[in-house]
């Protein structure tokens, strides 16, 4: 899954000298070995991310210096940030890496330059006095600077964000919190505004997939309390701003981190999901496909799978090879609403 170097990683191998002189705490986008290779050419890193999936593979790999959740703990003599997907999330993971620095710290930015990483010395300016381009290549670059100005004690209330989601005229509008990096952070996409309008009553136990700020989950139980909810996601963001968003609004849910399925137990009444499209700045299926394809063993006799997806992708094909039929149930501009039944 994580096997071969990113060209971003390809790009950090030219500059190894100079990234090895001291044991790095490494985050952001990590969708490779590069730890493995900075271990091998000098101290091995501290690695912390936000991403289960990636913290499962590298703890698989026997790597026991990795952290998985909103914050790190640890920190190291230096830092390389991978330059995630949105600029709020990089500003988030110096303001939580930096205060475990000390002054004079080596400070890396590396990534994809149409990823934003040319933002690096704007990103750095708050910590530092200057900011170096060592190197670009690969479509990559990266930067380095020193830690001369101590970071803020790091408070993750601060990154809270919010709005208020209106719902039926009989009903209080839910307050949602989100933090940097999380989908649909400022406003409710127009995908999971049709999920919830073509839901209906649902029962017993259900299942939100990719929870991400709890908007989904958060509506169910506001419509129907009674129910036995759940929710995953692979990001340690999403699910804290889930819990956030559940507390806000004196809400009950189990939430917890899962690759896909994987961490799931038992069977469910109803599964709903708003699924990934994108991870980093490649196209991401495999978790979708993963589920489709599983969905129906965790599912009751009778249960069932809805999620939105856009309208271009070939979702309904597998859909109907994993339960035997597909039902289109709404339909916008731009998603459709899919629904399948267990009914063997």
């Amino acid at each position: 899954m994580f096997e071969a170097l990113t060209p971003v990683s390809e790009m950090l191998a030219r500059n190894l000298d100079v990234l090895t002189q001291q044991p790095l705490l490494v985050c952001g986008l990590l969708e490779d070995n590069l730890p493995g290779m900075l271990a091998q050419a000098g101290p091995a890193p501290r690695i912390f991310t936000t991403d289960f999936r990636y913290f499962q593979w590298q703890e698989q790999q026997g790597n026991r210096q990795i952290e998985f959740g909103v914050q790190p703990t640890q920190g190291a003599a230096g830092l390389l940030l991978l330059m995630p997907k949105a600029k709020a999330e990089a500003e988030y993971l110096l303001a939580a890496c930096l205060p475990l620095l000390a002054e004079g710290a080596q400070l890396f930015m590396a990534g994809d330059n149409k990823g934003g990483v040319k933002s690096a010395p704007k990103l750095l300016a708050p910590y530092a006095d200057q900011v170096n381009k060592l190197d670009s290549a690969r479509r990559a670059s990266l930067y380095q600077a020193e830690l001369v100005r101590p970071a803020a004690p790091f408070k993750l209330a601060s990154w809270v964000k919010g709005y208020r989601l209106e719902l039926e005229k009989e009903q209080a509008p839910l307050q949602i919190c989100t933090l940097p990096g999380v989908f649909s952070a400022g406003h409710l996409d127009s995908g999971s505004r049709l999920l919830l309008d073509n839901l209906g009553n649902l029962k017993g136990r259900v299942l939100d997939f990719g929870c991400g700020a709890g908007v989904i989950g958060a509506n169910l139980l506001k419509r129907q309390p009674e129910l036995e909810l759940e929710c995953i996601d692979i990001s340690a963001l999403a699910l804290e701003a889930t819990r956030l968003t559940l507390a806000e609004n004196q809400l009950n849910a189990k939430v917890y981190a899962s690759d896909g399925l994987s961490q799931v137990n038992g069977t469910f009444n109803h599964i709903v999901a708003n699924p990934p499209f994108h991870a980093g700045l490649k196209t991401f299926f495999h978790t979708t496909e993963a589920l489709l394809s599983s969905a129906k063993n965790y599912l009751v006799h009778g249960g069932s799978l809805t999620l939105v997806a856009n309208a271009f992708l070939p979702y309904p094909e597998l859909i109907e090879k994993s339960f035997g039929q597909c039902e289109t149930i709404a339909v916008n501009g731009k998603f459709k609403i899919y629904r399948a039944v267990r009914r063997s």
